[in-house]
């Protein structure tokens, strides 16, 4: 069932008159519905269209947050092979917000690092919805580290809304395990592809991004702190959150011409909620191309690429 959001409620009274057609059908079977369900459904096929097409950044956000879209445990399983979790940071604690491991990508082995949100309260409970403590960004230490040793590509997917800011985490030094993160991503001599499939926020996504390739889902977002967070320092009223979106050029098309990211990776109509296949398909096609430019290049060629990447951001001459 379609769980829709604030802005789609034209949409969604177009599909409550469908379903009470086809319930009403199902109880009387000598009622000849199938005409009337088929503009219905062409008309709500048409307002869907016309919506996406047309969203602000604030609706982009709420579409970013949407609870069915792709997660990590559902990439692993339809874009990779073989997926073998590696837990624990060898220091602390294993930590499930942030979720990695070795897989086959198009049968070559890879290392995959993510963020891992829940999909129902239980799950999201124990994946701290998404947000890494600094065992979690410790854990992504060791496993790029290892990517490097056995010369396997790097291939991340965030969904965050930031990393946990908890006093357990700050005590265990949560800005220092996010540094020391992105660190080693601009350090390792393989490539780095990154992916941001829903919300990509503040050092949270960060550490787990310094790519040589950054693309974006295209409703999703990916900003220094979360609307809601600039509102809060800006106005001191989290409910401005909107205004915040609107005025943070956050979305992908954007942050695309910024040259923050590489590639935007087209949704179905209606976002990846609903049709999440299509959407998994778009992400492992967009890997695909993008990993294809670093066959040949050697370890230096691939940190010098990944470093001059992030020094033309914002460059005016």
């Amino acid at each position: 069932m379609t769980s829709y959001l604030e802005f789609e409620k034209s949409i969604a009274d177009l599909d409550g008159k469908i379903a009470e057609l086809k319930a009403l059908a199902a109880d009387d079977s000598s009622m000849s519905i199938d005409d009337e369900v088929a503009r219905l459904q062409d008309k709500s096929d048409a307002a869907l269209a016309a919506t996406y097409a047309k969203l602000d950044a604030w609706q982009i956000t709420q579409v970013s947050r949407h609870p069915d879209r792709p997660h990590f445990s559902d990439m692993v399983v339809h874009i990779f092979d073989e997926f073998t979790p590696l837990a624990g940071d060898r220091n602390f604690a294993e930590d499930y917000a942030i979720v990695g491991g070795v897989a086959r990508f198009n049968g070559r082995p890879v290392f995959v690092i993510g963020h891992e949100t829940g999909n129902d309260t239980e799950s999201r409970v124990k994946h701290n919805f998404g947000m890494g403590r600094p065992e979690g960004y410790r854990k992504a230490q060791r496993l790029m580290k290892m990517a490097d040793k056995f010369d396997m590509p790097v291939i991340s997917l965030v969904n965050t809304m930031g990393a946990y800011p908890g006093i357990g985490a700050e005590e265990r030094g949560q800005a220092e395990a996010i540094a020391r993160s992105t660190e080693v991503c601009l350090q390792i001599g393989v490539p780095m592809l990154t992916v941001i499939v829903g919300e990509g926020q503040s050092g949270g996504a960060i550490g787990i991004a310094a790519a040589n390739k950054v693309m974006m889902l295209e409703n999703s977002i990916y900003s220094v702190i979360s609307p809601e967070g600039a509102a809060s320092i800006l106005w001191r009223d989290a409910k401005r959150s909107k205004e915040a979106a609107l005025s943070m050029k956050i979305t992908a098309k954007d942050l695309l011409g910024f040259g923050v990211i590489e590639q935007i990776i087209a949704e179905p109509v209606g976002g990846a909620h609903r049709d999440p296949i299509l959407a998994m398909n778009n992400i492992s096609d967009a890997i695909a191309n993008q990993l294809a430019k670093f066959t040949g290049m050697s370890k230096q060629d691939v940190v010098a690429h990944r470093h001059e990447r992030f020094l033309n951001i914002g460059r005016t001459l």
